[in-house]
């Protein structure tokens, strides 16, 4: 692993951190074994199964490039392949241990752990899985998962001389995600419906957690300069927040075979996110009080939203105009990031190909300047939606026409903590 060539890993990070990956998790599942065949069978083997059997390794590659920005090369690229294979296990505990707090049956196109464990053991189901057998068992497998994710990011970073500064971005990294994501649940449990909480609670457990943290491991491994770190993490945390925003949209228009989760999921699930609080703030403006209580049916009670309470509700969401301001602020927030990059000292060719990660993962097409995204996308309709025809009307045609936020309302989200 010394001797690895950074160029090589380049062409293909996903390839090398999979590389990575099987050793690492290789060495655990005898581990397993050794402690019970039983454990290994049930749990070891299906968090390794999970973490190398899909994902885009966004995370991975992102810690890769924020490395390759800030000038690291040969004598980094072991310990941040390794840090960016501990980043993966981080996201196999935090994806298992969603879906047994959301209840989601699919994963990746595959049945979730926890619904595998209540099959496999014929164990009844509830409505929130969390009291079964699987749901239990899926709780110690995402937390086998995150001990073997600070094993592995402990084991590539010793004898480094970034190591204590890493230590410390991964345990901010750690505690921002599991606040996020408790954030999520308290606002689904008080019915707290503002978009400031939406925001925040996205820039903890996505923003900060997917995107800046990442580019700041792979930054401080390569010794980045204060001002060096500084334009990474505002550019991730920019993107990253722009990347919850377009996974909200997908998680409500997007294509099944593309998410790997079913349509709609979020609304069913009543989920408090930034695309249903600008909705109903559009509705207010409207007067729509009809758009307002379709909107209630799915958020007022989770779980129990049917196939028709999902469609009005998507209904709303599409004419009333939010999916288009939401697409319309991924766009904003994505050039944002990239403004930052450009303005930093990083290594050109590096940055290019961050820029290009960064688009991808917010569905802005690659190839295409910032600048020139909107247009694009002005033409083919926002996130998800098919283009329209000449002379087709607009579906939010009628609708209070709201200006974009301003940038500053992101910024409290971005930098601060909104109450």
């Amino acid at each position: 692993m010394r001797a690895l060539d950074p160029l090589h890993v380049d062409d293909d990070v996903a390839a090398a951190v999979n590389t990575v990956l099987a050793t690492v998790l290789g060495r655990r599942l005898e581990e397993a074994e050794a402690v019970d065949p039983l454990f290994a069978e049930d749990l070891a083997g299906r968090v390794a199964r999970f973490t190398l059997g899909g994902g885009r390794r966004m995370r991975a590659r992102l810690c890769w490039w924020g490395l390759r920005a800030a000038g690291g090369g040969a004598p980094q690229a072991a310990a941040a392949l390794g840090v960016a294979g501990a980043l993966e296990l981080v996201q196999t505990c935090a994806l298992i241990q969603d879906d047994v707090m959301d209840g989601s049956p699919l994963r990746r196109g595959r049945t979730a752990v926890h619904v595998e464990l209540d099959e496999q053991y014929a164990t009844p189901r509830r409505d929130r899985p969390c009291g079964t057998f699987g749901g239990a068992g899926a709780v110690l497998a995402g937390d086998l998962a995150l001990v073997w994710a600070d094993d592995a990011f402990a084991e590539a970073t010793s004898g480094s001389p970034a190591a204590a500064p890493a230590a410390a971005v991964w345990r901010s990294m750690r505690a921002e995600l599991v606040a996020g994501q408790y954030l999520d649940l308290h606002a689904q449990a008080t019915a707290n419906r503002s978009a400031a909480r939406a925001l925040r609670s996205a820039v903890l457990k996505t923003a900060r957690y997917s995107m800046e943290r990442p580019l700041m491991l792979g930054a401080t491994l390569a010794g980045g300069s204060p001002d060096v770190l500084a334009a990474l993490a505002g550019a991730g945390r920019c993107a990253g927040l722009a990347f919850q925003l377009h996974d909200d949209l997908q998680g409500a228009f997007g294509d099944p075979a593309a998410t790997g989760k079913p349509v709609g999921e979020d609304l069913r699930e009543g989920r408090s996110t930034y695309l249903l609080a600008v909705a109903g703030e559009r509705c207010e403006a409207a007067g729509d009080r009809t758009g307002l209580r379709v909107l209630e049916t799915v958020t007022g009670a989770p779980y129990t939203a049917g196939d028709e309470d999902v469609r009005r509700a998507r209904d709303v969401l599409d004419q009333g105009g939010a999916r288009a301001q939401v697409a319309t602020e991924v766009e904003r927030l994505c050039r944002r990031a990239e403004e930052t990059l450009a303005g930093a000292s990083l290594d050109r060719p590096a940055t290019a190909r961050l820029v290009h990660l960064l688009r991808e993962a917010c569905g802005l097409p690659p190839g295409e300047t910032a600048d020139t995204a909107g247009e694009s996308r002005r033409a083919s309709g926002p996130a998800g939606e098919p283009r329209r025809a000449a002379g087709e009307p607009d579906p939010a045609a009628g609708q209070p026409r709201r200006a974009a936020r301003p940038m500053t309302e992101f910024d409290d989200a971005l930098t601060g903590d909104p109450r």
